[in-house]
């Protein structure tokens, strides 16, 4: 149970630590999935954050870990790209030891997305025990998260059991000003979190591609800032031309790539008075550098702020790392699509189906 200044009750599921996996053999679900790139792992963040659940199961004497992931989405006649080959070779780069055994992706199994107990069976066959640290997975019911669950004593590892306390900071009481930043491209994927902690919010600032949909038609019952400018482009492409004009004067073909100069200073002034702060979603599109500019402001102001912080969403991660303040942030959440939907109260499969502590 998670429970005091800044949190809800939370019930969390038995840890990982409470198991006696000495001589056994454990079958763990992380989340190996990573960018691939010229045949090898081109970002191991994920990798790293499954390392202390792996290293404590080594550390305790298991006799075989057993480590399952999907990677990607692969289709049928189109597996050679997302076999887990480098994957495996990078693993065994950062965890020497013969007792670990990394298998191949497990949504090359058909049954994997449909939760098919037949094939929760054969990742169960010859285990002793089930770990699940795959937070980023935890929302989706597939038989490596839920159904295999069922079949073996289940525990949740650390980088799970993390996720849900740093996360669950920001459902309870918390310290104000409590600031929302939220970005990119969709707005529907985040319209039910925004929803739940943007009534609790003190204020709540959207830009990227989701402050345009916001503008037009605002689906929140409360009010939100928005960009007071943005950098124009004259066309979707790194070496268009630019001009930064107001938010609602956008020349007629242009498009908003980035928030403007003037949005960007007055993000980053809320965001540093904020005591809590949760970010998810760019303020455009940063993976091009002249476009980078209002996504970096708010990360460094984040990073600034003093007070607890949660960055969530592959872009946003990757945001605080290229901005240089990855260090700074107090939680930066694995998750993506679990993070909010745990945060939007839903229950997530992968841990529900983990008996409680």
């Amino acid at each position: 149970m998670v429970d005091g200044p800044g949190t809800t009750p939370l019930l969390l599921p038995r840890s990982v630590e409470q198991a006696e996996v000495a001589d056994k053999v454990v079958l763990v679900r992380a989340d190996l999935n990573v960018p691939i790139e010229d045949g090898a792992v081109a970002d191991d963040s994920r990798i790293q954050a499954s390392l202390p659940t792996l290293r404590l199961l080594l550390e305790r004497g298991v006799r075989e870990l057993r480590v399952c992931s999907h990677l990607g989405r692969p289709k049928e006649g189109d597996q050679d790209r997302f076999r887990m080959a480098p994957v495996r070779e990078r693993v065994a780069e950062l965890l020497p030891d013969g007792r670990v055994r990394v298998l191949e992706n497990t949504r090359f199994n058909a049954g994997e997305t449909k939760n098919d107990p037949g094939f929760a069976a054969e990742l169960a066959a010859g285990c002793d025990l089930y770990v699940n640290d795959a937070f980023g997975s935890a929302h989706r019911a597939h038989s490596s998260t839920e159904a295999v669950a069922h079949l073996l004593p289940a525990y949740a590892g650390l980088l799970l059991l993390a996720e849900l306390t740093n996360l669950s900071r920001l459902l309870g009481e918390v310290e104000r000003p409590f600031v929302i930043v939220s970005g990119g491209a969709k707005v529907d994927d985040k319209v039910g979190v925004l929803k739940r902690l943007g009534e609790r919010a003190d204020q709540v600032l959207i830009g990227g591609k989701m402050a345009e949909d916001v503008r037009d038609a605002n689906p929140f019952p409360f009010e939100v800032l928005l960009p007071r400018d943005v950098v124009a482009a004259s066309a979707f492409a790194a070496d268009a031309d630019t001009q930064v004009v107001p938010f609602d004067g956008l020349p007629e073909g242009w498009l908003g790539l980035d928030i403007g100069p003037l949005a960007a200073a007055e993000f980053a002034s809320a965001v540093a008075e904020a005591k809590t702060v949760f970010w998810n979603g760019p303020m455009g599109v940063f993976e091009w550098p002249r476009f980078a500019e209002g996504t970096f402001a708010v990360a460094r102001a984040v990073a600034d702020s003093g007070g607890y912080t949660v960055v969530g969403g592959g872009d946003s991660v990757r945001a605080v790392h290229e901005a240089g303040v990855a260090e700074r942030i107090s939680w930066i959440s694995t998750g993506g699509g679990a993070s909010l939907e745990f945060l939007e109260g839903k229950e997530l499969p992968g841990v529900a189906a983990i008996p409680a502590a």
